[in-house]
C-alpha cells in the first residue's frame, strides 16, 4: 500500500468517525442512564424524601469563596437552612478584592454554625479547599461554590450514598437557577440530557470523569490517600476525581442532591468558562498518561481513552469543517481531496433521531427534578450539535495552551447569567 493509498483511506475515515463518534457516544450514555435509572433510581423517593440512616453523620459544607460579596449571604443562609442534624459550614475567603471579607465575618456573627477563614492572598480553590478540609472538624465534606444554593435534603442524600456505599467521593446533581436568556434555557437542557445522562452511565460502567466543583462530596481519609486538592491545575475537580480514583477509591452520582447554581448568559462567558473545563481535561490527560500505559488503574482505561478519543475527533472536526468551508467556497482542492465527503448523506435524520431519543430518554430521568422539561423539548433536542461544536472549538484552543504555558490554578469570578 502507498503513501497515497493510506492518505486516501484516513480521508475516507475523519468524515465517518467525525459522525460515528458523537453518534456511537450518544447512545452509549442513553444506555447507561437507562441502566442506573433502572437499577438504581426507579423507585427511589422524590428528592424532598430521602430515606433514613440509623445514624446520620456529621458533616462539614466547605464554601471557598473569591469576590463573591454579591453572592456569599444567599448562599450561605441556604446552606445554613438545610434539613441535616449535625453540620458546620467553614467559608474560605481566598484573598477576595471585593467586600466578600465584611461579608462573610458579619454572617459568622449572624450565623453559629459559620466558621470564617481569611487567606492572605488569592492561591486558587484548591488551596482553599485544602485549608477548610484541614480545619474541618468532620471526616464527611461537602463543598460548594460561593454562589450555589443547596437544596434543603442535599445532605442527607450525600451523606446515604457516602455511608452505604464506602464510597470515597459524591458528585451532586446541579440545576441551572438562571434561566432568563436563550442560553440559560439551553443549558438545562444540557445538565440533564447531557451531563446527567453522562454521570449516569460513567456510574454504571465503573469510573467517573468528573465530580462537579460546585456540590461534591468526600471522605477526608479518601483525600488524604489522594494528596488531597492539587494547587496545580485550573480543574481541581476534574484532577481530584481523578487522585481518588486512583487511590483505590470509588466516586459515584447522587441525583438526588440537588444544589441551584448560576451559569454564564452570555456568548463570552460561556466560551471562558467551557475553555477552562477543556483545559482541565486536557491537564488530566497529560497528567495521568503515565498511570494508564502502565496499568496502575485499568477500571479508568475506558474513560481515559474516551477523552483522547474526543481530542482527537476535535481535531478531525476542524479539519473537515475547514474543508467543507474552501469547498463551499470555490476554492480549488488538492488532487487527493476529490472523495473527501464532508458529511454522510444519512447524518442529519439520524443524528435528529438520536437526539430526539436522548431527549426523551433524558426526560424519563430527570423529570423527578425537573417537571417541565418537556417545555425545553425542542431546544434539548438541539443543544448536542452546539454541545459537540463547543467542545471541538475549545478542546482545540485548550490544547496547545496547555502544551505551551505554565500552570495556573487561580481564578477570576465568572459570569454568573442575568438575574
Amino acid at each position: 500500500m502507498t503513501a497515497i493509498d493510506i492518505l486516501d483511506a484516513v480521508l475516507l475515515f475523519i468524515p465517518q468517525f467525525c459522525f460515528g463518534y458523537p453518534f456511537v457516544m450518544a447512545w452509549y450514555w442513553i444506555a447507561g442512564g437507562l441502566m442506573y435509572y433502572v437499577v438504581h433510581e426507579r423507585h427511589l423517593p422524590p428528592a424532598n424524601q430521602p430515606p433514613p440512616l440509623p445514624k446520620w453523620p456529621p458533616i462539614s459544607i466547605l464554601v471557598p469563596c473569591y469576590n463573591e460579596g454579591e453572592n456569599a449571604e444567599e448562599t450561605l443562609k441556604a446552606a445554613a437552612a438545610v434539613d441535616y442534624p449535625d453540620f458546620e459550614i467553614v467559608a474560605i475567603n481566598d484573598g477576595s478584592r471585593d467586600n466578600t471579607a465584611e461579608v462573610l465575618d458579619r454572617l459568622a456573627r449572624e450565623i453559629p454554625r459559620l466558621r470564617v477563614v481569611h487567606l492572605a492572598k488569592n492561591s486558587g480553590k484548591a488551596t482553599a479547599l485544602n485549608t477548610g478540609a484541614l480545619l474541618a472538624k468532620h471526616e464527611l465534606l461537602v463543598c460548594i461554590d460561593g454562589d450555589a444554593l443547596l437544596d434543603p435534603q442535599a445532605l442527607r442524600w450525600m451523606a446515604r450514598l457516602l455511608v452505604l456505599n464506602g464510597v470515597g467521593g459524591v458528585a451532586g446533581n446541579p440545576r441551572i437557577r438562571n434561566r432568563t436568556s436563550l442560553l440559560g434555557r439551553l443549558q438545562v437542557g444540557e445538565f440533564s440530557s447531557i451531563i446527567g445522562l453522562i454521570r449516569r452511565a460513567q456510574t454504571v460502567y465503573g469510573r467517573m470523569f468528573t465530580v462537579s466543583g460546585v456540590i461534591c462530596g468526600f471522605r477526608k481519609k479518601a483525600l488524604e490517600e489522594a494528596g488531597w486538592w492539587s494547587s496545580t491545575t485550573i480543574t481541581d475537580d476534574i484532577d481530584v476525581t481523578w487522585r481518588v480514583q486512583l487511590a483505590g477509591w470509588r466516586v459515584l452520582f447522587q441525583p438526588s442532591a440537588l444544589v441551584w447554581i448560576l451559569m454564564p448568559e452570555t456568548l463570552q462567558g460561556l466560551w471562558k468558562q467551557r475553555v477552562r473545563w477543556a483545559e482541565g481535561g486536557a491537564e488530566m490527560m497529560i497528567d495521568y498518561f503515565k498511570p494508564m500505559i502502565t496499568g496502575r488503574a485499568p477500571s479508568l482505561l475506558p474513560t481515559y481513552l474516551n477523552f483522547v478519543l474526543s481530542v482527537v475527533w476535535s481535531y478531525c472536526m476542524v479539519f473537515s469543517l475547514g474543508v467543507g468551508i474552501l469547498w463551499m467556497l470555490g476554492v480549488p482542492m488538492p488532487d487527493i481531496l476529490p472523495g473527501f465527503q464532508l458529511v454522510p448523506e444519512w447524518w442529519g435524520l439520524t443524528l435528529t433521531v438520536t437526539y430526539l431519543a436522548q431527549a426523551l430518554v433524558s426526560h424519563l430521568v430527570e423529570r423527578r427534578y425537573e417537571a417541565d422539561m418537556l417545555r425545553s423539548l425542542y431546544w434539548i433536542i438541539w443543544y448536542p450539535i452546539a454541545f459537540w461544536l463547543i467542545s471541538t472549538l475549545t478542546t482545540v484552543v485548550a490544547l496547545p495552551r496547555v502544551l505551551m504555558r505554565p500552570r495556573r490554578s487561580t481564578w477570576e469570578s465568572p459570569d454568573r447569567g442575568l438575574r
